[in-house]
């Protein structure tokens, strides 16, 4: 591939320290070691947040529903703008005073709950903001692990994160309810505001020589800044190709999210409690690709990697659909297979795109880049939600379940059919030809 200032930047610092350990980087550990609480934190407070509003404030469906949404909602109404505010600024403030002001927000709902006065509007908006901070947060994270990690440890750091997320996921989502019970919501809230505040700290104490942000003279009013952002994706073949791929896997999400609750209670017959045990069968399968995502790569290479683990992600979402009512024992078998094959499988693609990205994007684009990635998973997970949810409605969960493999297989056909087919490492120069 030819040179291009874009895409073939000169490394920063930490990357011309090849021959150091990533457990030995002590930036990296103090990252992964804010990114495991946080998250951790993030988890449980995803939970605790709707029974704050059914449990204290007597919210119903719809009120919930509105609780739920602004995870979306704050996505999309400032993730370019965020992307583009991330390239101007150093990433490692962006981090901590989204850390900080995610703990204060946080922190209104115990003391409004112990106060009296907490009201659903109060809840909307922290969540909403909160939202917002976490937008500007994941662009900056992700912009900022290249400037800390060499480029050839990236799919490891990458796996790392994931792991440490997977695990979190598991034991957030596995004592979020225990927690609320015993706690109450509103206190199980202030848990997380808490470890916002110990993220902080470690990264505040982070020591890294970030390059430096364009001079103001050299900015572009934001808007344009958002359009160079959109172009840089949409022009390069290997980053354009990527996208759609995520897109069609991100419906494959949204038609799965739709359906999958409902058709596991309604048409299998599962109750909430073993609903429960499946899903958490695929935080284990989460960590499992995380942990062999940089030895997959190395053994399959990329092309051939990321192809595999989008035919893996729709064979596994097939056995949904499959699975039998009136044979419960058969029917959890087909869902844990589901989970074990489809989460480490979009676990191992999500290490590897995100990694290609950070590689490929210099360093003062990649915050426009990755949330123009963000908002177009958003969109196509919205529209495949909606779509699935509405669908369902006239042809049966069942039927519409059978339509989320397609999004695997797109996905697939995508990279088939693109420069990503023809990569091997992250080291070498992809081919545009």
């Amino acid at each position: 591939m030819a040179a291009d200032p874009l895409l073939d930047p000169p490394l920063p610092p930490a990357n011309e320290l090849p021959g150091e350990s990533l457990w030995r980087n002590g930036a990296f550990r103090r990252v992964w070691t804010a990114a495991t609480i946080s998250i951790f934190g993030s988890l449980v407070t995803r939970m605790a947040l709707p029974f704050v509003a059914i449990l204290t404030l007597s919210a119903n469906s719809f009120d919930v529903a509105l609780v739920r949404s602004m995870d979306l909602v704050a996505g999309l109404s400032v993730g370019l703008v965020a992307g583009a505010w991330v390239d101007r600024l150093r990433r490692r403030p962006v981090l901590i005073w989204a850390d900080l002001g995610r703990a204060a927000l946080l922190l209104t709902i115990p003391l409004a709950a112990l106060g009296g006065w907490l009201s659903l509007a109060q809840l909307l908006v922290v969540a909403f903001l909160t939202a917002v901070l976490t937008t500007f947060f994941d662009v900056a994270d992700n912009a900022f692990l290249p400037t800390i990690v060499p480029r050839k440890d990236l799919v490891r750091a990458n796996g790392a994160l994931a792991a440490s997320g997977s695990v979190s996921e598991f034991a957030a989502f596995g004592s979020a309810g225990f927690l609320v019970q015993l706690l109450t919501g509103p206190i199980t809230i202030l848990i997380n505001a808490f470890t916002y505040l110990v993220s902080a700290v470690l990264l505040g104490t982070l020591r890294v020589n970030e390059p430096p942000p364009p001079e103001r003279s050299q900015r572009e009013p934001v808007l344009r800044e958002i359009a160079a952002g959109l172009r840089l994706v949409a022009s390069h073949p290997i980053l354009r190709s990527l996208t759609l791929a995520t897109m069609a896997l991100a419906g494959l999400w949204g038609i799965f999210g739709a359906t999958w609750y409902l058709f596991a209670i309604e048409e299998l017959g599962l109750d909430p409690a073993v609903i429960g045990l499946i899903a958490a069968v695929g935080g284990g399968s989460s960590l499992l690709g995380a942990l062999v995502a940089a030895r997959v790569n190395r053994r399959f290479g990329i092309g051939r990697l990321v192809i595999g683990a989008m035919l893996l992600a729709s064979f596994g979402n097939l056995l949904v659909p499959l699975a039998p009512s009136g044979a419960p024992l058969l029917a959890i078998a087909f869902l844990v297979g589901q989970q074990l094959i489809v989460d480490s499988a979009v676990t191992v693609y999500d290490i590897t795109e995100v990694s290609i990205r950070q590689t490929l994007v210099a360093d003062r684009q990649l915050g426009r880049v990755n949330a123009t990635v963000r908002v177009a998973i958003l969109v196509a997970e919205l529209v495949c939600t909606i779509g699935a949810g509405v669908l369902a409605l006239y042809i049966g969960l069942r039927a519409t379940s059978f339509l989320a493999p397609l999004g695997g297989l797109i996905a697939a056909a995508v990279i088939w059919f693109s420069p990503v087919r023809r990569l091997d490492q992250l080291e070498q120069p992809a081919s545009t030809d």
